[in-house]
């Protein structure tokens, strides 16, 4: 599944080719995805000027004067930016037309699992963060709000392992499987200890390592994950850099140690008993 690096890196892609343009037409080949589409969405966007792209967690924010059309790449989508009249391929469900100096183009959801989904909130509906599916959601990992602090007294009366405290997104949002399991290889913490039996100082390591991880992912385009692709078609790089994940069997790059594999409410978590206690 796309995490938050891909979506990050997903926003900056379109961003310059979205942002400021008038919007000409919706196309959509399906009734939904993991949702319907909203009804008459060609006719909310049609003469509408893109304001400005934003992100919240995993969901990119496309927003206009009147409310913000709100994307969830699912487990395998991604997007693309192609000349109009580009011919689609098998699993493209959702175009935004956009007009731009160098022609028409479209902003092109291509989600083979169809786990995606693409979703319209209106001003009139109330504030945008109160959104079902936003308005649950914990701070950002890389916003001036997050730091070891807030995880130390979030967490006071947790008992789960941080783990899975982390991946829960209430606390932060964003910092799925992946990143989860290098923040946490990073910091030294072993995952499955309970969240509240962490001290202040580990958290203000655990919140500078999710930081750091999550801002080299998106320098590095993010991670390739199954077949997500960024906006320019080329995939991400960081899996190149795992010191833990997807790496069972094989010797830790700090000491030399067999790296673990577990299973934790259904996921995979990976990491060096030696380098976290």
């Amino acid at each position: 599944m796309p995490e938050l690096p891909e979506v990050e890196v997903t926003r900056r892609g379109v961003a310059p080719h979205i942002e400021g343009r008038m919007v000409e037409g919706v196309l959509t080949r399906r009734d939904g995805l993991r949702w319907p589409f909203p009804a008459g969405l060609d006719g909310l966007l049609a003469g509408r000027r893109v304001l400005a792209t934003g992100r919240r967690g995993k969901y990119l924010l496309i927003h206009f004067e009147h409310g913000t059309l709100i994307i969830h790449l699912g487990m395998s989508g991604h997007l693309r930016v192609l000349p109009e009249g580009t011919e689609y391929k098998t699993h493209d469900h959702f175009d935004l037309i956009v007009a731009g100096p160098e022609g028409r183009q479209v902003l092109r959801l291509h989600d083979p699992r169809r786990f995606g989904a693409v979703l319209w909130h209106g001003n009139d509906e109330g504030a945008l963060d109160e959104y079902l599916l936003l308005r649950g959601l914990g701070v950002e990992p890389l916003g001036d709000g997050f730091s070891g602090d807030l995880l130390f007294r979030a967490t006071r009366k947790r008992k789960a392992p941080i783990k899975q405290v982390l991946l829960a997104g209430d606390i932060v949002v964003g910092v799925g499987n992946i990143y989860a399991c290098e923040s946490l290889f990073r910091a030294g913490i072993n995952p499955k200890i309970h969240a509240g039996r962490i001290s202040a100082v580990r958290y203000d390591r655990l919140a500078q390592a999710i930081k750091q991880i999550l801002a080299e992912a998106i320098v590095q385009g993010g991670s390739t994950l199954r077949d997500f692709i960024a906006v320019n078609g080329q995939s991400g790089y960081f899996q190149q850099t795992y010191f833990v994940y997807d790496r069972k069997g094989m010797p830790c790059r700090n000491c030399g140690a067999e790296i673990r594999q577990i299973k934790q409410g259904q996921r995979s978590t990976f990491y060096c008993v030696n380098c976290q206690k």
